[in-house]
Parts: structure tokens; sequence; C-alpha cells
């Protein structure tokens, strides 16, 4: 009975913080937030561009057009806005394979985990400042937030020991069970890798890339906190981006909303009032989710010439379905 009633505390938290967005839909700076939305558009362009670069590593033979790249990260980042667990990421993986000429899917997966490396070393940062500001609840404190899925896992920690250990047990027996069936698995997915063996190649073409765009976003969150009247400074800023660090580790909803959420509400509690910090935590996450939605569906039509997302999932069946038919034969 207890996990149900902080689920419900969690959604009548997440519903009245909507509920402020919209009655406070009017005090929101429209300048701000359409430069803000600018801003974020072109870090994910970056990071589209650090994609491409370690792809084009993978596969220098190949023709590859930044533009497909470009359009297979904000429809697989725009699907991520809406569904849960990041089916996005399935996307991006089946529109960039089928962008690249004779590529295959363990390779393309990988060369996604290249570009961990700066979100884990940038991200590790950032908590560590985060944490130190008094604001941020430790970790043993998230039981206590307005959030389901985290204040679960954190109330369970051995629930939480399971399912990671689950999770990286089905990983492994994942990767065990392929490296049987297809000979040429780790090589293609050494393929992907391929830039990150090439240390000087890969802070130059993914890591400082990565970085430029780090500071667009950065820039992004600082006119959205002015946008949403809380104030933007380096401070805040920094507060928001390790509040998205949690959230993005929690995948369970769109965007981490909930968590997100919950952890913004009590981050800046003492900033600004209670209404303007609820309506900006929810306000800066429907903002981006529809814009970056919307720029990836249009990918979807004009680059991919794609109806809809659910054809994008249908197609990546069949192609996943023939090509396991011809490694069969």
């Amino acid at each position: 009975m207890a996990s149900s009633a902080t689920l419900g505390d969690s959604f009548r938290s997440f519903f009245d913080a909507v509920d402020q967005f919209f009655q406070g839909l009017a005090d929101v700076r429209p300048i701000p937030l359409l430069l803000a939305l600018l801003a974020f558009g072109i870090y994910l362009t970056f990071r589209a561009r650090a994609s491409f670069n370690i792809l084009r590593a993978a596969y220098p033979t190949e023709p590859i057009a930044f533009r497909d790249i470009w359009g297979a990260y904000f429809a697989g980042y725009g699907f991520n806005a809406v569904v849960p667990a990041r089916g996005g990421d399935v996307v991006r993986l089946f529109l960039t394979k089928t962008a690249i000429p004779n590529s295959s899917y363990p390779a393309v997966a990988s060369s996604f985990v290249v570009e961990l490396g700066f979100d884990v070393a940038m991200g590790s940062l950032i908590l560590l400042f985060a944490f130190t500001q008094g604001v941020f609840p430790k970790p043993p404190d998230f039981a206590n937030l307005n959030a389901f899925d985290l204040s679960y896992l954190a109330a369970h920690p051995r629930f939480t020991l399971f399912l990671i250990t689950a999770i990286a047990v089905a990983a492994l027996f994942s990767f065990a069970y392929f490296s049987v069936r297809v000979r040429a698995f780790w090589e293609r997915v050494r393929q992907g890798l391929t830039i990150a063996f090439d240390r000087e190649r890969y802070f130059r073409e993914v890591f400082a890339i990565q970085f430029v765009g780090w500071l667009f976003r950065f820039t992004a969150f600082w006119f959205l906190l002015e946008a949403f009247n809380v104030g933007g400074s380096v401070n805040n800023v920094l507060l928001v981006l390790g509040v998205n660090a949690v959230a993005a580790a929690v995948p369970f909803t769109p965007q981490g909303a909930g968590v997100a959420q919950a952890l913004l509400v009590k981050v800046f509690a003492g900033t600004a009032p209670a209404a303007t910090v609820a309506a900006y935590s929810v306000g800066q996450q429907i903002a981006i989710g529809v814009f970056v939605f919307g720029v990836g569906f249009a990918a979807l039509a004009f680059i991919f010439r794609l109806r809809s997302f659910k054809e994008v999932i249908a197609r990546g069946r069949e192609d996943r379905a023939a090509e396991s038919s011809t490694q069969g034969s």
C-alpha cells in the first residue's frame, strides 16, 4: 500500500505542476524560450556531428550523408521525448543503419557507446558540483521525493541492486548468444568503436565537438530558466544539468518526467516561488519535448520519407528479419 500511495503522490505532484504551467503560461517570456530552443537544436546538431564522425571512422569507404545521421539523431531524440525506456534509441539505430551502405546493427549500436565517454565525464563533474551545493538531495533522500520510480528504487536498495545485476547479466548473455551465432559479431562491435582506439582523433572529432555542443546545451537551459522566470545563472544551470543527469539514469518515463520535476522543485525551493518552480519543472520538459519531437517527425517525413514512428518500427523489424535470414543462409 505504501508503494501505491507513493505512486499516487508522484502522479498528483506531476499533474499539479502541469496545472501550474498552464496557469502561468501567459508569464512565459517568448524570446528567451525561442533562444533556448534554438540553442538546444544546435546542441543536438553538434551531437549528431560527433556521431557522424564516429560512423565515418567505422565505415571510411562508405558514402555517409551528414543529413541522414542528423535526421536519425533528431528522430530518435524526439521519440525518446514522448516514449519511456529510451525507445527512440531503437528508432535511431534503424535509421542510422539504413543510411549507411553495407553497415551492420552491432557496429552502429556500438558506435553509440562511444558517445557516452563525454557524457560520463561531464555528468560526473556536474553531479559532484551539485551535491556540494547544499540544496541537491543526497541519494538516500531520493526515497522522500514525489517521484515514484526514483523514490521506490532509493527506498528498496536490494531490489535496485537486483535490477542492476539482472540487466548486466541479461546484457552479458545477449553478447554471448550473439557471439556464438554470428562469428563476425565481435568484429562488427569493434568496428563501431574504431575511433575510440585513435585517442587524438577521438578527442578532436568526438569529445571536443560534444563539448562545444554542451556549451549550447548550457545556454539553452540558461534561457529556459529566464523564460520561466526562475533566473539564469551558472549555479542554477549546473543544478538543472545535475537533475537531468539523475533523471537520465531512471528512464521509466519520457525525459525522466516525474523524477526531474520532483528534483527541480526540491532544488529551487528557495530560489523562486513554488508555483514558478513547479511551472518551470514541467514547462522546460514540455517545450523541449514538443520542439524535438516536431523536428524529429519532420526528419522522418522529409529525409527518410516515412509517415510515422510506427512505420519506422515496422520497417526495422522487416530489415532485421531480412538480415537474419541472409546470415542464416
